[in-house]
């Protein structure tokens, strides 16, 4: 009788019972999780770039891009100087002078370019951005230096269907500024939204992007005025 008033020597032991949600950052069983981060437990914000486009992809694009149009001129090239080796009513054209001017212009735009470029690598917005702009103001005087090309060649009389050569001429001329303006519209993207991509910090893939791009527009141009002197001119 005595023994059972007595209290129990050891209580009975309860186990822990493990948290049944992760409200505490654990899981059940004390295990840790980490909640995505557009989770509307740990953030109630979305998060912006989680849907962003990959930098890596533009440069893709660039890339082919390029591809397409270097196919597209070794195409116009083959079928140049096939015309001009086996032709029997080719006429010589003096090239307008102001197309020495436009290669001068256009090698220029490179170079401002490359500072550009410079600048969006040494974290300097501002400074990245006044060079893209004078970047575009030397593309679209590249551009209306063709134009005045085009206005001489018609002063002359000479016009698309006048012979083989004024029709290489305008039509290797004509494409090769149809492409620039692709570059320069891209450019002129690059130099309105120049505030945003320099906060996203995308200001330096951008300008590296439109820089291969526009190089290549430069190279080409140099190309095809070498070819444009040694067929249409020589």
């Amino acid at each position: 009788m005595a023994s059972s008033l007595l209290p129990p020597l050891v209580a009975p032991s309860r186990e822990k019972e493990a948290p049944l949600s992760g409200h505490d950052g654990n899981g059940p069983g004390g295990g840790k999780i980490d909640y995505p981060r557009d989770d509307r437990r740990g953030n109630p914000e979305p998060d912006p770039d989680r849907w962003a486009t990959p930098l890596g992809a533009y440069r893709t694009a660039a890339l082919f891009a390029i591809f397409s149009v270097m196919s597209i001129f070794a195409t116009l090239t083959h079928v140049l100087e096939s015309r001009w080796a086996h032709s029997k009513d080719w006429v010589s054209i003096a090239l307008p002078h102001v197309l020495y001017v436009n290669s001068a212009v256009l090698v220029a735009s490179s170079l401002t370019m490359e500072l550009a470029r410079f600048a969006a690598s040494r974290q300097k917005p501002q400074q990245c951005a006044r060079w893209l702009f004078a970047t575009l103001l030397l593309g679209l005087a590249f551009v209306a230096g063709q134009l005045i090309a085009w206005r001489e060649l018609i002063a002359r009389g000479l016009y698309v269907a006048s012979n083989p050569g004024s029709f290489f001429f305008y039509f290797l001329t004509a494409t090769h500024a149809l492409h620039l303006l692709g570059g320069i519209l891209a450019l002129a993207g690059v130099v309105l939204f120049a505030g945003r991509l320099a906060r996203k910090n995308r200001q330096q893939t951008a300008v590296g992007v439109v820089a291969l791009y526009w190089h290549f527009m430069d190279g080409l141009w140099l190309y095809l005025f070498a070819l444009l002197l040694a067929t249409i001119q020589r």
